[in-house]
This record gives C-alpha cells, sequence and structure tokens, in this order.
C-alpha cells in the first residue's frame, strides 16, 4: 500500500514524517494542512498523494509508525531491576534516547488521545489502547514493592514518583536540543534523577 513511500531514501522520509507529526501534533487532524507537510518535507503535494492515497491514510500510517517506535522503547526495559526507583530512571533514561532519535513520535501520541476528529477517532483508540496498557503493565512488572513503608499507599506514592518523572523527563527533553552528545547529557540526567529519587525514597522506602 506504501511502496513508493517505502522507495524513498531514508532521510526522505524521515522527512516527510517528521514534518506530518509535527502538523497534526499542532493542529489536528481536521486542520492539519497537507500542502505545508509538503511544503515543510520539500516535496509537492502531488508526490505526497503519491505516496499516501488520502490524508487519513497518512494519519494512520504515523500512528503505526509511532507505535512501532513505542514498541522497540518498551522491549528495552530491563525487567530484572526490581527497585521502583532505578526502573523508572531507566525507563526516563531510553525516553530521552528515544526523544533523540525520533524526535516527534512521543508529542505526537499524545496529541492523538486528544484527538476528537470522528474520522480517525475510533482507529486512534483501536490501535493506541492496547499498546499504552501493556506498556504501562510492563514498566511496573516485577517491582519489589517491599520495600516500600507499611503505613504508605502504593498505589498513591506511585502516582507521586510517576508525577515528579514526567515533569523532570519533559524539562530534560525541553533541554536535550542544547546538548550535543546525548551520552554526557544522559550522565547529567541520571545526576539529578538520581538527587529527587534519595529524596523520594526518604519520603516512602524503609
Amino acid at each position: 500500500m506504501y511502496s513508493n513511500f517505502h522507495k524513498l531514501k531514508e532521510e526522505k522520509k524521515k522527512q516527510i514524517l517528521s514534518s506530518a507529526m509535527e502538523e497534526f501534533r499542532q493542529y489536528g487532524f481536521e486542520k492539519a494542512s497537507t500542502i505545508e507537510i509538503a511544503k515543510n518535507a520539500k516535496i509537492s503535494k502531488g508526490a505526497l498523494f503519491n505516496y499516501f492515497n488520502t490524508k487519513r491514510d497518512l494519519y494512520v500510517y504515523l500512528i503505526d509508525y509511532s507505535l512501532q517506535v513505542i514498541e522497540g522503547f518498551y522491549e528495552k526495559i530491563d525487567l530484572t531491576e526490581q527497585d521502583l526507583f532505578k526502573r523508572i530512571e531507566n525507563v526516563g533514561l531510553l525516553k530521552l534516547y528515544t526523544q533523540q532519535k525520533y524526535p516527534y513520535v512521543f508529542d505526537f501520541l499524545t496529541s492523538t488521545r486528544e484527538e476528537g476528529s470522528p474520522e480517525v477517532k475510533e482507529i486512534i483508540i483501536e490501535k493506541t489502547e492496547y499498546i499504552y496498557k501493556q506498556g504501562i503493565s510492563k514498566i511496573y512488572q516485577n517491582i519489589d514493592y517491599s520495600k516500600f513503608r507499611e503505613d504508605i499507599d502504593i498505589e498513591k506514592a506511585v502516582e507521586v514518583i510517576n508525577w515528579t518523572m514526567l515533569g523532570f523527563s519533559e524539562k530534560s527533553i525541553r533541554q536535550l536540543g542544547g546538548f550535543e552528545n546525548i551520552h554526557k547529557f544522559g550522565e547529567t540526567f541520571l545526576q539529578e534523577w538520581k538527587a529527587y529519587g534519595e529524596m523520594l525514597k526518604k519520603c516512602y522506602y524503609k
């Protein structure tokens, strides 16, 4: 179905996908402009529709492509690490590396969850719900919750830890563009996260 698109060089495919994801993220399915997508990808609108028959086809392709990236991300999670803080630390670092390699994927997928267009809403749910649930389940698989104090509501504690990590990772992603060396940035990320983690451990661990 997308044979013409798959024949393109990797750099050109990446350019088209990045342009499309950013346009849909900013404006949603209905208001996104295929003219702008083509313009920013440095191709003609005719060429865009030679690769994808319709705007909806392009949108669905982006979802499938993004989910493949996310599945790869989940597969790299180290399930042998049973400490919750270290697990979340590893997940956060993985997300940074994935964000650097695929800069528009996370934001695009987040935008699909808020998409209200009846033309794509059903297929978004159909394609993404299982992956999200599976991913959340995997992040917390094999965690040793016995480290928490007995008087702590573990479910609420995990929520607080997640909120902290989410805010921290979003801040880190915004800073990512200023670092040429992703591994050096990763070291900075780890140092800062460990400081947050130590504070939270004092609140929740025995």
